[in-house]
């Protein structure tokens, strides 16, 4: 038990508290069960540990553990509680509990319901293996999502700007001039910083060494999400998860990507179910992204009508052949994706809560496509300002 409050210790006092990521004031921090899911390596354990940091100090209330350490191979969840009680403690921040060897599921449903006045945070990074989890929890349990670095956050992280961040609303609407007060408080041109930016900076460890060796991470992140997050929960062989990491190899290589059922089935040598549902589990591992219809077609429910990467930087780890429009789509979903809910319309490229309808395409794209509908608009890439319904890209990377 030292060990582990001595580890806790360490790794409190070295995380750094001058930049937060958007979800750690969205949290309820005052909730007795709390879940942090998030892809692999955007920053759930940053974001525990600064809790800590912050609000107990070295009071020795709070205790951070993750839950791979050899003390669990001999040792449960419920006896760590149980000593950390009992010596003082009101707060436990477990992380990466998908890794837990025992039931934890339900040594958390014990802890909260012999506990009356103890407090759980616990963060997975499997999230097929939480989402799964989460009905035997739903009563008790409040859950949270972390995404990746959003534009406006690197600008923190990078220490060039602090920055509210908009609406939808806000980013829309043509009379509220969101991008002006943006422009004018960076101390160089907002393109070149978004460049830096697009592809370079989704995951929080990209501070970490050479581009080179950030896509390697992201890779290996993708892997592990393929060979043990998805088997540790669905009935996988191991000839389809070879085959996923061949349909991701097919998408990344072919420029631009259509989707194209028939077609993709041909290739990987699976049927168009298997490819069904490979897409539906790389959407649940955060690896891709499915967008459904959103003018509620019987038919074409049962099917996405597009895919896409979950964010830029695993389309740049993957390949070097990314087409621009494609590149731009993914930036616009993964930005959107953390407060809206995405769907693909008759006309146009997204349909976002049902209400607006957005284009997106470079500087050149005009209205044609969307002249005649209500509450449109076209997204470009390549441009400074808002002009009408014609929004910058760039702009939807201040959501969050």
């Amino acid at each position: 038990m030292e060990s582990l409050i001595n580890i806790s210790r360490r790794l409190v006092n070295a995380v750094q508290t001058k930049t937060f990521r958007y979800l750690f004031n969205q949290i309820n921090w005052n909730d007795r069960l709390i879940m942090i899911k998030g892809a692999r390596g955007v920053g759930k354990t940053t974001l525990m540990l600064q809790k800590i940091k912050t609000s107990f100090g070295a009071s020795g209330k709070a205790l951070y553990v993750s839950c791979d350490n050899l003390w669990f191979s001999d040792n449960k969840i419920v006896d760590l509680a149980e000593y950390h009680y009992t010596h003082g403690g009101t707060h436990l921040y477990l992380d990466e509990i998908h890794r837990y060897p025992g039931n934890w599921q339900q040594e958390l449903k014990n802890i909260y319901d012999s506990y009356p006045d103890f407090h759980v945070v616990f963060t997975g990074s499997s999230m097929i293996h939480l989402d799964h989890a989460l009905a035997d929890l739903s009563r008790r349990c409040l859950p949270y999502r972390l995404y990746g670095l959003s534009l406006r956050e690197y600008l923190s992280l990078e220490g060039i700007a602090e920055i509210a961040p908009l609406t939808l609303e806000q980013v829309l609407d043509p009379g509220h001039n969101a991008e002006v007060e943006i422009i004018n408080s960076l101390p160089e041109k907002i393109l070149p910083i978004f460049e830096r930016y697009l592809g370079r900076s989704y995951y929080p460890f990209y501070t970490q060494g050479e581009k080179g060796e950030y896509y390697g991470r992201i890779e290996r992140l993708l892997d592990a999400t393929i060979s043990q997050d998805i088997p540790a929960i669905e009935d996988v062989e191991f000839e389809t998860i070879q085959k996923m990491r061949r349909l991701l190899y097919v998408m990344s290589t072919e420029v631009p990507f259509t989707l194209n059922v028939q077609s993709l089935s041909q290739k990987i040598q699976v049927t168009r179910n298997t490819i069904a549902r490979m897409f539906n589990l790389l959407d649940k591992g955060a690896i891709l992204r499915t967008i459904h219809s959103g003018w509620h077609s019987p038919k074409s429910a049962a099917k996405p009508q597009k895919i896409l990467f979950d964010n830029v930087d695993i389309m740049a780890a993957l390949s070097s052949l990314n087409e621009k429009g494609t590149v731009r789509e993914t930036f616009v979903a993964s930005m959107l994706s953390q407060a809206h809910t995405l769907s693909e319309p008759p006309t146009g490229d997204f349909l976002i809560d049902e209400k607006y309808i957005l284009e997106v395409g470079g500087n050149t794209k005009t209205y044609r496509q969307i002249a005649d509908l209500e509450d449109a608009f076209l997204v470009v890439d390549g441009v400074e300002s808002t002009i009408g319904n014609r929004v910058p890209l760039w702009l939807f990377g201040f959501l969050y």
